[in-house]
């Protein structure tokens, strides 16, 4: 039967050509514009390296102090604050302190100046993450420990300072003004990945700035990796009690410290609303964003209904026939049904194909440093299943509305609809 059907649909979609390419350009473009945004989502906040284990990080990198008469201050955390009362929980399985951002130095190759973000970090956080390592190792708990200038960088930073990306390691490597020993290389993370991102990264001892600081905002993060997935939820009520106990900075000052354990995603969306709870927002981010995707495929959704219902009341004898042979309405409307999303799966494939163009153009124009955007297996079933409920959606009202035609009506094609 569904043969039957898949050569019918495939007859229909040539007869009228010109209905059919407006279907599939409307479909294609959409899905194209859906699934690069999908694609740039997916790569941001998914299981890339180096935080291929999403579904066990927790970060913790921002606080916020309520002021006694109104107002909050708010920004990452200090590096006393975080080493005194999330270093010790005892939930998660490691856990690094890092700078939350990263800073710009410049490094000198010849006459030429290279802008450079550095990151400072603990041996942790080589350990809670998970680089690739083109060559060498990273620096450990000895050489933080004892501040030693030593550096891991990454390939294009090794290639635009030394011409390789190779036999690198033990060579020495000046930035802002600091002679550092590389003692490892790996593969260019993206500045999408901000919370591990960077050029270089070096040990957070070899800071100028006074990590003793008492200060509960700072520049810092810790970023805990939990035993199993489960424990993510463990770790994030275990950050709470301690929140609760902690003393006011300055009790005169400050009435409330706010502070959470958040996933990644929750943790990125929180840097862009200071009064974020454990979430992050991100639930409204979600609605907003399907709200907002509906209404974008509503438009071409409305058009790809007009042209079905041009193609049916064409076959309005076809369907007197088969109604009159003993077709039952729900027979017509699943054929209809599985037609349209014939089409509309076409339609989604070619979305797919140019959809991978617009990434390979994305990466080619390097809007988005190191970016590597790609069609991997989770945006191509967002695809397809896009494609479905697009066919669904546009299919369901034509083909519930000719599969109702009466016999006599349907034959002598005198109806509206």
């Amino acid at each position: 039967m569904l043969l039957n059907y898949l050569k019918i649909a495939w007859k229909v979609l040539l007869r009228r050509r010109f209905f059919t390419f407006i279907s599939l350009f409307g479909t294609s473009l959409t899905l194209m514009v859906l699934l690069v945004l999908y694609a740039i989502f997916d790569y941001t906040v998914g299981p890339h390296t180096p935080e291929t284990q999403v579904d066990r990080l927790v970060f913790i990198n921002r606080i916020q102090l309520v002021a006694q008469e109104g107002g909050q201050s708010n920004g990452f955390i200090g590096y006393s604050f975080l080493d005194r009362y999330v270093r010790p929980m005892r939930t998660p399985e490691k856990i690094s302190l890092s700078e939350g951002n990263y800073n710009n130095v410049e490094a000198y190759v010849g006459e030429s100046t290279l802008k450079l973000d550095r990151k400072l970090t603990d041996s942790e956080f080589w350990q809670v993450l998970n680089f690739n390592f083109v060559e060498g190792r990273p620096y450990t708990a000895t050489e933080v420990r004892e501040a030693a200038l030593v550096a891991v960088i990454n390939e294009s930073t090794s290639r635009k300072y030394f011409g390789t990306s190779t036999g690198v390691v033990g060579r020495t490597f000046e930035a802002g003004a600091v002679h550092y020993r590389v003692v490892g290389v790996v593969r260019d993370v993206p500045i999408s990945r901000s919370n591990s991102y960077a050029d270089f990264w070096v040990p957070i001892t070899t800071t100028n700035e006074d990590l003793r600081d008492p200060a509960y905002i700072g520049n810092y993060q810790a970023i805990a990796l939990a035993s199993k997935p489960a424990d993510v939820a463990t770790i994030q009520q275990e950050y709470a009690r301690i929140i609760e106990q902690v003393p006011m900075p300055d009790p005169k000052k400050y009435k409330a410290v706010h502070s959470y354990a958040r996933t990644l995603l929750a943790s990125l969306t929180a840097r862009f609303n200071n009064n974020a709870d454990a979430e992050g927002g991100v639930g409204r981010m979600v609605q907003v964003s399907l709200v907002m995707a509906l209404l974008f495929m509503l438009l071409p959704a409305l058009n790809l209904v007009n042209v079905n219902v041009s193609r049916m009341l064409e076959r309005s004898s076809e369907i007197g026939v088969r109604k009159a042979f003993g077709a039952t309405s729900r027979t017509l409307v699943a054929q209809f049904l599985f037609e349209n999303v014939f089409l509309t799966l076409l339609g989604g494939l070619l979305g797919l194909a140019l959809a991978a163009g617009a990434l390979m153009l994305l990466n080619y124009s390097q809007f988005m440093p190191y970016s590597d955007f790609a069609l991997n297996a989770r945006v191509f079933g967002a695809g397809i299943l896009t494609a479905l409920f697009f066919g669904a959606l546009s299919g369901a009202y034509p083909a519930y509305k000719m599969s109702k035609l009466p016999v006599v009506q349907a034959l002598k094609a005198d109806f509206k609809v």
